[in-house]
């Protein structure tokens, strides 16, 4: 349930506009709601701010679009992640409101507007072009979150000119997400740079002996500059996750 509804419940309640036992018709699904191939959190966005997200990948058409049915029958915001194109096609004919992002492989589902709430703006930076998709994964997550996010795509260490042409940016956000691939040096040059949290991302984007991202993290796990964290490999989501929390208010 939405926060602010419920807050909006309670009140109708204490003045008499609603039933006590009509309020507790409401409620009745709050923890959560049971579907016969998932049992859906409906109350994450009251304990963590942020509704549960849908892993689209493993899953049928169907069971997405009945998941997304049941959020937004709660009035939550539908965030969709890792869709292939036929499940996407599939999900825009059934919520044609909703907004595909074909390269971060997301959908999006408003039943409400987003609500900016970011102390500051996220940044993120990938390394190579290569990397962009789960860079974008991570943004259009943030922006979900009510982050306000600025993209720096393909700035990695084979040019860092190109990196370093955007200090201002660089020195200024509040948070900022790295994500690349290859040996993965990045995020250790850019958290040499600033004194904001940055969250590391590797990628499965390199050739053989990056052994589908494993090298890229192990490095990234054993950055010589202080203020990296790191998630798994790909992970733009759970990266986005992290950042949006640091950067609320």
């Amino acid at each position: 349930m939405n926060v602010k509804l419920l807050e909006k419940l309670l009140e109708d309640v204490k003045d008499g506009r609603v039933k006590t036992k009509d309020a507790l018709a409401r409620l009745k699904f709050l923890p959560f709601e049971e579907l016969p191939f998932a049992t859906i959190d409906t109350h994450r966005s009251l304990r963590q701010g942020f509704p549960e997200v849908i892993f689209g990948q493993g899953k049928t058409p169907l069971q997405i679009k009945a998941i997304a049915k049941a959020l937004l029958s709660k009035k939550e915001n539908c965030l969709i992640t890792r869709l292939d194109a036929a499940k996407a096609a599939s999900l825009k004919k059934a919520f044609p409101m909703g907004a595909h992002n074909k390269t971060a492989k997301t959908f999006f589902i408003k039943s409400h507007p987003v609500k900016e709430t970011g102390r500051g703006y996220i940044l993120v930076i990938s390394a190579g072009t290569s990397d962009v998709p789960v860079a974008e994964e991570a943004a259009i997550t943030a922006e979900c979150m009510g982050s306000r996010v600025v993209r720096l795509y393909d700035v990695g260490v084979a040019g860092l000119h190109r990196l370093l042409h955007k200090k201002t940016e660089i020195t200024s956000a509040n948070v900022l997400i790295v994500v690349a691939g290859m040996e993965g040096a990045l995020p250790s040059v850019v958290a040499g740079l600033v004194a904001r949290p940055v969250v590391a991302v590797p990628t499965s984007i390199g050739y053989g002996a990056n052994l589908g991202g494993l090298t890229t993290l192990m490095a990234m796990l054993n950055s010589c500059a202080a203020g990296v964290s790191v998630v798994n490999i790909d992970n733009g989501f759970g990266a986005a996750y992290v950042a949006s929390l640091i950067n609320r208010e």
